[in-house]
């Protein structure tokens, strides 16, 4: 285990299932699912936001398998990890900052965008 010293660390946006771990962690596991739909007029039909009726929720990611093992010996020569200066403008859907050890991390981000326009000749009726 080892000490995680972070001078300076600005972060201007941070949302959506995101995390900033500074220090040693056993496990970070994130996820998101988002469906947004768009449209040129204001219209809701009630039975929509259903993510098992879109491919992009139901179907399995797939992770390549490693294929073997790798042996390495480990030697922190240093028992501190110095971070002087971080400036991150954004993290968002998912996403990790970890400064320090981590034995394991999982992150899953699912995003379905739905844009439905109106005909060319329609456009100008969106009231």
């Amino acid at each position: 285990m080892r000490t995680s010293v972070v001078n300076n660390l600005k972060v201007l946006s941070l949302i959506i299932s995101s995390v900033i771990e500074i220090g040693d962690t056993v496990s970070v596991h994130g996820t998101l699912k988002a469906l947004a739909v768009q449209r040129e007029k204001e219209l809701f039909f009630g039975n929509e936001g259903n993510f098992s009726t879109f491919r992009t929720f139901t179907e399995p990611i797939m992770i390549p398998p490693i294929p073997e093992e790798m042996p390495f010996i480990r030697r922190d020569l240093r028992p501190n990890i110095y971070v002087n200066n971080i400036h991150i403008l954004g993290m968002s859907s998912s996403s990790v900052l970890q400064i320090g050890n981590a034995q394991d991390i999982k992150m899953e981000a699912r995003v379905k965008h739905i844009r439905q326009l109106l005909p060319l000749g329609n456009r100008g009726n969106c009231s």
